[in-house]
């Protein structure tokens, strides 16, 4: 099977192997890709950690997520976006950042890879890696993605390389992400507004769509209905009062 120009050997995926690493500081180790449970390799924590040192070229941190009520490390902006648009939605449950070292025999050689995310969605878990697009044409790249999706699919899991999103759309998943702490809105201010009638009507109306709340809280909460995936509305363009939402179905 020709990946970036090279071909993969036959028996690459009876190879392959994988590690974990855990808080408590076990690991598991060497275990077949495919035979790993899936809720060992949930449980893990990430691979590597990183350091903050002046003049470093990536911009490593970490991000409260929504989705696993703790912190994410990533190590760039475009890994930061990725965990964005994984925590915005409401079909992906897990979140787990450098989830694993896999190791598989290529060529006669070992090669290793730790993958920047592995999700847990609704269709199932997904493996995620990140790369700008203008390096995914490197051989190097090609090549490692290539055994990896092979690897990763020979299980019945996605694997997905993610480049840099629409504009638009990360700027308004980031705005939107600041309103995704649930415990800081009023539970009765968001039962309210969803039983308004709110579909169809414009951003604007639903920021009046309930009179005997402060309009700086239902606009904070209407934000926070859209992050949740309660409400929904076109992300291709700068949000505006004049963008149309929707309830979701």
């Amino acid at each position: 099977m020709p990946h970036g120009g090279l071909v993969l050997d036959h028996d690459l995926v009876a190879t392959a192997a994988v590690r974990a690493k855990y808080p408590d500081g076990a690991e598991l180790v060497n275990g077949g890709f495919t035979e790993a449970p899936i809720e060992r390799l949930l449980a893990a924590g990430p691979w590597r950690t990183f350091r903050w040192y002046l003049g470093q070229k990536h911009y490593s941190g970490s991000y409260w997520s929504a989705t696993e009520r703790a912190h994410v490390i990533y190590e760039s902006r475009l890994e930061l976006a990725r965990l964005l648009y994984a925590d915005f939605d409401p079909g992906v449950s897990r979140i787990i950042a450098q989830p694993f070292l896999v190791t598989v025999q290529v060529d006669g050689a070992v090669r290793r890879h730790i993958p920047d995310f592995l999700l847990l969605a609704d269709a199932g878990p997904v493996v995620v890696d990140v790369k700008p697009a203008d390096r995914l044409s490197r051989p190097e790249v090609a090549f490692t993605f290539g055994w990896c999706r092979t690897v990763v699919e020979a299980r019945g899991w996605r694997y997905q390389v993610w480049s840099e999103p629409p504009a638009a759309e990360v700027d308004n998943i980031r705005f939107l992400a600041g309103y995704r702490r649930d415990w800081l809105f009023n539970a009765g201010l968001l039962e309210d507004l969803c039983r308004a009638d709110l579909d169809g009507v414009t951003l604007e109306s639903a920021f009046g769509a309930v009179a005997n709340w402060d309009p700086g809280l239902v606009r904070a909460a209407v934000f926070h209905l859209l992050w949740s995936g309660r409400l929904v509305t076109e992300l291709d363009r700068p949000l505006s009062g004049d963008h149309v939402v929707r309830c979701a179905r």
